[in-house]
């Protein structure tokens, strides 16, 4: 089941392929790959990032607020309309992310970006409606929904109301992830092919448009509510691998104004 509330650090570095490597053939003896990570291959996340029409939410973050937040809507891969996908609301203050989320069909999730109407959360009756002049021995189901977070949908739907938010922009990224053995508060995340456009903003549609990294380098995630690992800071120190305040929405929004907003 994926995990709908949580908090923690997120720490985020700059590596290159041959840093990737070296860490990937040490990871081994501390982490365990992603199950999405099957041998050892990347697995694509697509998202649609929710804002207002003059970009404040995004305007607002790069300011460097001890308060921001943002909305996105996530898929894993490029699906079809009847796709689960996810609603997120990501906080940050003093440092801390919160992060929330709920499952929605992607054809609701659109339904609700277009007119505000949420998708029923009752229960499914546990039977379709035959067509007149069939004959069934058994009851057909109905296609079953995701359960949907109320209390999260709540808190996402009054931030979205109360900024009037539309998707702006599609940010796409194939991803290595890794869970700590014995230890599921620390993962690591290791993203290239990061990809961004502002139009054709479905996540139906196949991942494409403008690379955000140079060639060659990796964008890497240390995300714990504790303290990271020995190993992994002596990795660091080793190898002069130092933080940095990147943001793939960010960073995004920074070319859209240096190409003058066309």
């Amino acid at each position: 089941m994926a995990i709908e509330v949580f908090n923690r650090r997120e720490i985020k570095y700059m590596i290159s392929d041959q840093q990737k490597e070296e860490l990937l053939s040490i990871i081994g003896n501390y982490m365990e790959s992603d199950p999405y990570n099957r041998d050892g291959k990347t697995y694509s996340i697509c998202n649609l990032y929710l804002d207002t029409e003059s970009d404040e939410l995004i305007r607002k973050s790069l300011e460097k607020p001890e308060f921001k937040e943002k909305i996105r809507l996530r898929s894993y891969g490029t699906v079809p309309l009847d796709a689960t996908v996810f609603l997120e609301s990501k906080k940050k203050f003093d440092s801390v992310v919160n992060k929330r989320r709920t499952p929605f069909i992607l054809s609701d999730a659109y339904r609700y970006f277009e007119d505000g109407t949420l998708p029923d959360t009752t229960p499914n009756s546990g039977g379709a409606v035959q067509p007149a002049g069939t004959v069934s021995a058994e009851p057909q189901p109905a296609p079953s929904k995701p359960k949907m977070n109320v209390q999260v949908m709540r808190e996402i739907d009054y931030i979205m109301h109360f900024y009037n938010l539309k998707p702006r922009v599609f940010i796409s990224y194939d991803r290595l992830a890794f869970f700590e053995k014995n230890n599921s508060d620390f993962r690591l995340t290791i993203d290239r092919n990061i990809q961004t456009r502002r139009t054709d903003l479905r996540l139906d549609s196949p991942a494409y448009g403008d690379q955000l990294l140079p060639e060659g380098k990796w964008l890497m995630e240390a995300k714990a509510f504790k303290a990271f690992p020995l190993w992994f800071v002596h990795f660091l120190s080793e190898h002069k691998i130092y933080s940095t305040s990147f943001s793939k929405y960010g960073a995004e929004y920074k070319n859209y104004l240096k190409k003058g907003r066309n």
